[in-house]
C-alpha cells in the first residue's frame, strides 16, 4: 500500500496457537505456542517479508508466546517491550510513541490489545484469531486509523499463494 511505502503503517500481529488453551502439542513451554503453530507463524512471517520489512520496526511483546510468534516469523523478538502486553487502556498511545517517522511498526501481540487499539479509535471490535494482522494508517500529524484486518488463514486467497 501507499502507507507502508511511505511508513505509515502500524501492524499489531496477534500471537499464533496458544498452547494453553489448545489440544495441542506444546512446542516446548506451556506458556508458548503450539507444535501446530510454528508452520503458521513462518508462513506469516513469509507473508510479510513479501510486503518489504526494508523500513520497518517489530516489537514483540515479553510473553512467550508472542516472542516465539516473532522469532517464528522474523527470525528475532524484542524483549522489554512490556507495553506490548501490559497494554489494556494505553496500546494506542504507546504504539505511536515508539513510531518512527518514515517507518513501518509491526507489533507481535495480543488479542486484548488489538481490541484495545480498535476500541481507541473507535472501530467495530471483531473477534481477531491467531495470527490475524489490523493494520492501521499512522501518517504524520494525522489520526490514526484502522485500515482493515487479515485472519492468518485469508493470506494464501490475497496474495495469490
Amino acid at each position: 500500500s501507499a502507507a507502508g511505502a511511505r511508513g505509515d503503517m502500524i501492524v499489531l500481529v496477534r500471537h499464533a496457537e496458544r498452547c494453553d488453551h489448545a489440544k495441542a502439542l506444546c512446542l516446548d513451554r506451556p506458556d508458548g505456542i503450539t507444535e501446530r503453530a510454528q508452520p503458521v507463524a513462518q508462513g506469516l512471517g513469509e507473508r510479510f517479508k513479501g510486503l518489504g520489512l526494508e523500513q520497518t520496526d517489530i516489537y514483540s511483546s515479553p510473553l512467550t508466546r508472542a516472542a516465539q510468534t516473532s522469532i517464528f516469523m522474523f527470525g528475532h523478538a524484542s524483549y522489554g517491550q512490556d507495553w506490548l502486553s501490559n497494554c489494556r487502556s494505553s496500546l494506542l498511545r504507546d504504539a505511536l510513541l515508539h513510531k518512527v517517522a518514515g517507518r513501518n511498526l509491526v507489533l507481535v501481540t495480543h488479542s486484548e490489545c488489538m481490541a484495545s487499539l480498535e476500541h481507541s479509535l473507535m472501530v467495530p471490535n471483531p473477534s481477531l484469531g491467531y495470527g490475524a494482522s489490523l493494520f492501521v494508517s499512522a501518517p504524520p500529524a494525522s489520526k490514526p486509523a484502522v485500515m482493515g484486518f487479515i485472519e492468518a488463514a485469508d493470506w494464501p486467497s490475497l496474495t495469490g499463494q
